[in-house]
């Protein structure tokens, strides 16, 4: 259940969620009706069979939004569509206007909608009460946004924005491939993404590549900055961290998975309560090196 990637959002540390679990029993998923194309809401992170919508350890919360999307491709309604525009024609003898095929089309939409395939799926969150953090586990805004607003309808109110910086993110990580000094604990990785500021400028992206050697000093030289960088945290997790502020290709390393190993568990819900302490702990761990050397800010209490 490890996250592989981290969109953060900031909300005050003072923010009462004593009443998390009574507010997200009132919005739990439930099956997609007949004729709805999705349904979202809260499952619980052990999954659909178990009863607990959120857990906590210490002060970490996980939370788990759940959907269930039917799936109806517009290529098979836009076939069926002209089959019965050719029928009507031959019929008829006229063409349809454009309000009558709308009709006809959401009727059809409507026909094929109680036998289409349903696709479940799910977007797993972390609260991190110590430092007002949502985590979310995407690197798509828009998916991370909607998990946050699942959260403010269930609370009424969760005043919480996207994660940003006090100085632009491409100088210093620019500045860590150029030479200077990393925080304590970080180290490059073999993978970054440079781009010239000009607008519509070259972008070089390297992967498997030595990041403080000759052949990228040159692209410096030529003034191109850094907007994703790849690095290692205390050889327990390597990530690639974008202007953006969004955290991609997260993976725990046998530094931090070690710790796993040598538990007798008794059961699936046992590993993954194993798993989300010791993740929360790598995440706040990550959060606090990050914080100060990016300049994140904080969010009003």
């Amino acid at each position: 259940m490890f996250f592989r990637n981290l969109t953060l959002f900031r909300f005050p540390v003072s923010l009462d969620l004593s009443e998390l679990d009574t507010h997200l029993a009132e919005v739990p998923l439930k099956p997609v009706g007949a004729l709805e194309l999705t349904s979202r809401g809260f499952i619980s992170p052990f999954g659909r069979d178990a009863e607990a919508l959120s857990h906590q350890v210490d002060k970490a919360i996980w939370l788990s939004v759940g959907s269930e999307d039917k799936l109806l491709p517009s290529a098979v309604v836009n076939d069926l569509l002209s089959k019965k525009l050719a029928q009507i024609e031959e019929k008829e003898g006229r063409k349809l206007g454009g309000r009558a095929r709308k009709r006809l089309k959401e009727d059809l939409v409507h026909e094929l909608l109680p036998r289409a395939f349903v696709r479940p799926s799910r977007t797993d969150a972390m609260l991190d009460l110590e430092h007002g953090l949502c985590i979310v586990d995407t690197s798509s805004r828009k998916s991370a946004e909607a998990v946050v607003s699942d959260i403010r309808h269930a609370l009424g109110s969760f005043p919480a924005l996207p994660l940003n910086a006090e100085i632009a993110p491409r100088s210093v990580l620019t500045g860590w491939i150029a030479g200077e000094p990393l925080p304590h604990g970080l180290s490059l990785g073999e993978e970054c993404e440079l781009k010239d500021p000009a607008e519509h400028g070259a972008v070089v992206k390297c992967q498997h590549q030595e990041l403080q050697s000759d052949e990228i000093a040159k692209h410096l030289e030529a003034g191109k900055q850094v907007t994703r960088l790849a690095l290692t945290l205390d050889d327990h997790v390597s990530f690639v961290i974008g202007e953006d502020l969004v955290i991609r290709k997260l993976k725990f390393l046998d530094g931090a998975v070690d710790q796993l190993e040598g538990g007798e568990r008794e059961d699936v819900r046992a590993e993954l309560d194993a798993r989300f302490v010791l993740m929360a702990g790598e995440l706040k761990r990550l959060f606090e090196v990050l914080e100060p050397a990016l300049k994140l800010s904080k969010a009003e209490q």
